[in-house]
């Protein structure tokens, strides 16, 4: 294997004096270098050729053994040393101080076929970032981070990727739901990939501590290599800078919100500074459509990663981004004037998004109204948001009574469809059938607009917890199974129809379907 290495990150910002591997609080450096844990067993179980191929990695590299132990933290690359990166964070909506990757070592950036990207293992061992953890992550949460990142990308969103999944081959102690009950499961290590880690609490935890030097020093290694097209640093530049990472993290909560995605904890230690979606814990898909659902079981009383939530969210962290940068810029006005314009964008941005999967090309100014009732009529019984969407592209103008037909796959309870839910779903149908008089398209070119923006495949929490279950027994098809077809989301895919389906009986409650946790 032969990297074109970069060094950019280690060599343009300043790294922590200290070198010995201790739980420490890290000031006046953006990282500290570290070692990953050498591990007893290491076995490569997938690797995504794709992203392989644009890190420039051959198929025989692959099948190498110098791949299993560079991308399991076994052996070092020359000429390359690992590091951790020190952040901060707002957790739940408080600050938390100090984080830092406490599960993840970045091993080195390759530049390929013009892309810059940094290489990372999460669950390679302690760093001075680990606090009280061990470093370290489980299979379970592995196969969830490594299928859904590279299923993120398929779908046209905003994302980290993932290289590989592998076994460490050791045990690792969890308490899954945090209450007590501990038990070992497998270690593993995904080599995570992405143009940059960097995330709000990147720069946060600089400005909570009146370092405005080192903060400037990293603001502008972030423009000079990942917001190049801003030019030089300046105020104004700081100010452009801003303006796009709100434009970008809105663009990705559209997506999210498109597809049903919920990332379950927003905290800004979680949010890209580019605008990907990063860090794949409790995260999940709507089954039934409901704004108030949660994945995530520590949000479970308050709700605030809620579905519906998540552009507040958003706006919420830019908020505390625009604290951060002010001492470089030192005045709100423009500031403040970026984040009412984010809640402008999000007003159109969704109405797009929302007439795009119902096939509306043309504006209306009822369109909003269509849109709500629309909202509010999923709500009165348990739908499936996926299904409903994708069938609903099979609708054929002036067949309105026969448009409760065409989703009723969609619920998960037919029998509960009262005949006043029917009425009103009945209703509702004749008004979208109005509506789409006024378009031009036929029905089968709008079925084919739709198809391309409401996905037939998801990973739904259930199938990732059937990967995890086999793989758990030793049994890896699954995971290439899900990851293939993950690959071609808006796809039909007739010979994998058995995964257009809703969700289960037994993973309503099943622990890993319905209820997920931080725990790594």
């Amino acid at each position: 294997m032969k990297f074109n290495l970069k060094n950019t990150f280690t060599e343009e910002l300043p790294a922590d004096p200290v070198t010995e591997n201790s739980r420490r609080q890290v000031k006046g450096a953006c990282f500290s270098y570290v070692l990953p844990k050498q591990t007893k067993a290491p076995e490569v179980l997938h690797v995504s050729l794709e992203m392989a191929e644009a890190l420039g990695i051959s198929e025989s590299d692959i099948a190498s053994e110098m791949f299993t132990k560079i991308f399991t933290g076994n052996k070092v690359l020359p000429n390359t040393k690992p590091y951790a990166i020190c952040y901060g964070g707002h957790q739940f909506g408080q600050w938390a101080g100090q984080l830092g990757d406490g599960r993840a070592i970045n091993l080195f950036e390759v530049e390929h076929k013009g892309q810059q990207w940094t290489v990372q293992l999460k669950g390679a061992g302690e760093t001075p970032y680990s606090r009280s953890a061990d470093g370290l992550a489980v299979l379970r949460s592995s196969i969830r981070e490594y299928l859904c990142s590279e299923a993120m990308h398929y779908l046209g969103i905003p994302t980290t990727r993932a290289l590989s999944l592998a076994l460490s081959g050791d045990e690792v102690l969890r308490d899954m739901l945090y209450d007590g009950n501990s038990a070992y499961e497998k270690g593993a290590i995904v080599s995570r990939i992405s143009p940059s880690f960097l995330r709000f609490g990147n720069y946060e935890i600089l400005a909570s501590r009146q370092d405005h030097k080192t903060l400037k020093t990293l603001v502008d290694y972030t423009i000079k290599h990942h917001f190049e097209h801003l030019g030089k640093p300046s105020k104004e530049t700081y100010i452009n800078f801003f303006a796009e990472v709100a434009e970008r993290t809105l663009d990705m909560i559209i997506h999210w919100q498109r597809v049903g995605f919920v990332h379950g904890v927003m905290n800004t230690d979680n949010m890209s500074v580019l605008g990907l979606t990063i860090d794949y814990g409790p995260y999940g898909w709507l089954e039934g459509f409901d704004f108030g659902w949660t994945p995530n079981t520590t949000d479970s009383q308050h709700k605030r990663y809620r579905y519906g939530n998540q552009p507040n969210i958003g706006l919420w962290n830019l908020y505390q981004l625009a604290n951060t940068l002010y001492p470089l810029i030192e005045d709100p006005k423009p500031l403040e004037a970026i984040l009412e314009q984010y809640k402008t964008d999000f007003e159109k941005k969704s109405l797009d998004m929302m007439r795009s999967k119902l096939g509306l090309l043309q504006k209306d100014d009822k369109d909003n109204l269509l849109i709500e009732t629309l909202e509010d009529t999923l709500l009165l019984s348990e739908t499936d948001m996926t299904i409903f969407f994708r069938n609903l592209g099979k609708f054929k103008k002036g067949d309105a009574k026969k448009g409760l037909e065409i989703v009723k796959d969609a619920f998960y309870a037919p029998n509960e469809v009262s005949s006043d839910i029917a009425q009103q779903w009945r209703d509702w149908f004749e008004r979208y059938d109005f509506r789409l008089d006024k378009e031009l398209l036929t029905d089968l070119e709008r079925q084919s607009k739709m198809n391309a923006v409401n996905p037939k495949y998801v990973l739904r929490n259930y199938m990732a917890q059937l990967a995890i279950d086999d793989a758990n027994k030793g049994d890896y098809k699954l995971i290439d199974e899900l990851f293939q077809l993950l690959k071609q989301p808006y796809a039909e895919q007739p010979e994998h129809e058995k995964w257009f389906a809703k969700r289960p009986d037994w993973a309503r409650h099943k622990v890993g379907c319905s209820m997920l946790s931080c725990s790594s």
